[in-house]
């Protein structure tokens, strides 16, 4: 039996420690808004975070995870301050078919998180996930845009 802290949650999962934390995720816990693409981690579509750092879950085998590990889903992502990066992707109607969004905005909230200013050099290094649609330019803006309003939520405070 392996447990996980999921999205603030503690839950457990009768598998193999073999498995990788993305098939924990999909079909052990039914959090499915994180996608399988490549399966060797080049893709992204399978971005979670892990203590606040994206990482590809089709190639983390959940016996490598620290026990002590938070992990954040698509799912969880919108109940915490990073819920404005999924606002700014709906606002800026970035996603065409969708499939690789998930991925994309986890890979941005942990990029704005570690850099709270980032410029589109930094985006692009950040974000390497891959989007067959092409969807590059609004990915950027939404990033900038969901960064600017985090900064100004800051200063409000």
């Amino acid at each position: 039996m392996t447990e996980l802290n999921v999205n603030n949650r503690q839950l457990r999962a009768d598998v193999d420690g073999d498995t990788p934390l993305l098939w924990v995720l999909r079909e052990e816990l039914q959090l499915t808004g994180t996608k399988y693409g490549c399966g060797v981690a080049q893709c992204g579509a399978c971005t979670v975070h892990m203590d606040g750092v994206a990482m590809r879950s089709c190639v983390v085998p959940v016996s490598a995870l620290p026990a002590t590990a938070k992990i954040v889903t698509i799912e969880g992502l919108g109940q915490t301050r990073l819920k404005v990066v999924q606002e700014a992707w709906a606002e800026l109607d970035v996603a065409q078919c969708g499939y690789c969004q998930p991925g994309m905005i986890m890979a941005a909230a942990a990029l704005i998180a570690q850099t709270p200013d980032p410029s589109d050099d930094d985006i692009r290094s950040g974000i390497t996930n891959i989007c067959r649609c092409g969807t590059y330019p609004r990915v950027l803006a939404a990033t900038r845009l969901a960064a600017q309003r985090l900064r100004g939520a800051g200063a409000a405070r």
